[in-house]
């Protein structure tokens, strides 16, 4: 287990910036998603943090050790790939085996990690098989096994589930987020997939174009997102942006939204413009004439709920409504939030504003 720490990291391409003098502390022993869309830099991230590519400028440390320009082999480090990386002409025992004969244990020592990998597995009955017998889901755990097998001070993992279906890769969040709370070793993940981070993660850190832009608990990015991107970008639908009539203040307790009062956390930031944000199950549908008025344009079912969208003079609020009340489209109906659940932006820096409950979500954190 170690503690992974990259401090200024920069990495250019010519021109192209892709990685931008980040600095982040990957905790020992926690399970860490880097999460963000395709091009954002965490896949360049974590391959500088394999080694297989050395940053512009910065530094890397790992165990307390500065690995920043060492070879891959050099820092202790199991990586698992997409594409599995296993050698079609061996079978799952050889695959196993082979980087552990690499680093000239003997074969009492080898025979003894192998059986406990496959037991961790649950592989035991493909130890004979050839590879192109293997299922995508039994290539995904014959991949991880043979990093596991290592012993590996820590895990690093690029998108892994990429390739598999829906079904297997929810089985093998299941399975990793197991492996992870038997094995304690620090483990850095790469995906894009909100689903995958939220399921595995003890901590997202969160990317776009080359920056960090928050790092923190699943539930920190989902209920407190730092900026607008992180809001619209993590949950599903995304969180409602609202912009409200007048600019806010500190201590204020209440903001105005399209002429109705709506009561929200004691500010302490303050904007000369601002954005209310609210996820769409925090939204209530209601009779009240008091609350925002508007009429349903769009109305979807999910099974266990509805996504209903009411066009308002503020704009469209989506909110979640249970399967046992089903809204009609162009009904009139009033919406209100759950107060202790909004959070405000500044419209132009598009920056999380500060108030009593994110502070409070900050304590809790620097405690934890």
């Amino acid at each position: 287990m170690a503690e992974i720490i990259i401090n200024q990291l920069h990495k250019s391409f010519a021109d192209f910036v892709a990685v931008r003098n980040s600095s982040l502390k990957l905790e020992d022993g926690k399970f860490v998603v880097l999460l963000g869309p395709s091009g954002c830099g965490k896949t360049t991230t974590l391959r500088m943090i394999a080694g297989l590519e050395y940053p512009t400028s910065g530094q890397i440390t790992l165990d307390g050790k500065d690995v920043t320009y060492l070879r891959p082999r050099e820092r202790d480090i199991a990586m698992v790939f997409q594409l599995f990386a296993l050698y079609p002409h061996m079978g799952v025992r050889e695959n196993l085996a082979f980087p552990l004969k690499n680093e000239g244990l003997p074969k009492a020592e080898i025979d003894r990690r192998i059986n406990e990998v496959a037991a961790i597995l649950r592989i035991e009955h493909l130890m004979n098989s050839r590879l192109s017998s293997l299922a995508g889901g039994d290539r995904q755990r014959l991949a991880l096994g043979r990093a596991i097998v290592r012993q590996p001070k820590a895990f690093l993992m690029d998108e892994p589930l990429g390739t598999l279906d829906a079904e297997f890769r929810e089985l093998m969040c299941i399975e990793l987020r197991k492996l992870h709370e038997r094995l304690k070793t620090t483990t850095v993940f790469v995906t894009h997939d909100q689903n995958e981070a939220m399921a595995l993660a003890d901590h997202i850190v969160v990317m776009n174009q080359g920056d960090i832009l928050q790092a923190d608990s699943p539930e920190g990015v989902y209920n407190f997102p730092s900026c607008v991107f992180v809001a619209q970008f993590i949950g599903r639908p995304p969180m409602n942006l609202l912009p409200l009539s007048q600019g806010v203040q500190a201590g204020v307790r209440e903001v105005k939204l399209g002429g109705v009062s709506v009561a929200i956390p004691l500010t302490i930031g303050h904007a000369n413009s601002a954005l209310l944000g609210i996820r769409p199950e925090h939204v209530m549908l209601t009779n009240d004439p008091q609350a925002i008025q508007g009429k349903i344009s769009q109305v979807e079912y999910f099974g266990s709920h509805w996504i209903v969208v009411v066009d308002t003079e503020s704009g469209l609020i989506r909110a979640m409504v249970p399967k046992t009340n089903r809204p009609n489209e162009g009904d009139v109906v009033g919406v209100q939030f759950k107060t202790e659940r909004t959070v405000l932006f500044d419209a132009v820096s598009q920056q999380l504003l500060a108030s009593e409950t994110t502070q409070a979500h900050q304590r809790s954190m620097n405690h934890g």
